[in-house]
């Protein structure tokens, strides 16, 4: 029998998950989720409980979203906050797009702009040494310095972009 259920805690045992629901009384149900989904309802949250064909072992098979938005063809992960909101998404749209933890900003390729940093110094030098020759003409004297951008810090080798 398939039937509704409602989260009360989470335990994870030897690696595997288990959550203690209410349904028709306390149990507790293994969780079924696609390879590599390690997630955690939270507490309350409606639960698909199920039983197997051994009566000893009952398994959840998922839940019932409340923060659905995606689109067809669209995938999103997200997280919650204890109390229910939103903490943080990724969201694959069918444009090609993916909003990493909402759309406020926009990611850079490193490598473009590095070299687009390069390139102003080069710029920047080249004008330093034509205002040094300005002043010296005038009977002056300027040394500038040498004008280097280094953003090695800001490089995120972690995400990759196409």
């Amino acid at each position: 029998m398939i039937t509704f259920s409602k989260t009360k805690e989470n335990i994870i045992k030897a690696f595997e998950r288990s959550i203690k629901v209410f349904q028709f009384g306390a149990k507790t149900a293994d969780v079924i989720a696609p390879f590599g989904d390690d997630s955690a309802p939270l507490k309350d949250m409606i639960a698909l409980y199920a039983e197997t064909s051994n009566m000893s072992e009952s398994v959840i098979i998922g839940y019932i979203n409340k923060n659905q938005i995606a689109t067809a063809g669209e995938k999103r992960i997200f997280s919650l906050k204890p109390d229910g909101t939103l903490s943080t998404s990724i969201h694959l749209r069918t444009d090609g797009t993916m909003e990493l933890g909402g759309n406020n900003d926009n990611a850079v390729r490193f490598t473009p702009l590095s070299s687009a940093f390069a390139n102003k110094d080069v710029d920047i030098n080249i004008e330093l040494s034509k205002i040094a020759t300005a002043i010296s003409t005038l009977g002056g004297t300027y040394v500038p310095g040498t004008i280097s951008t280094n953003i090695t810090a800001a490089k995120v080798d972690e995400v990759k972009i196409v």
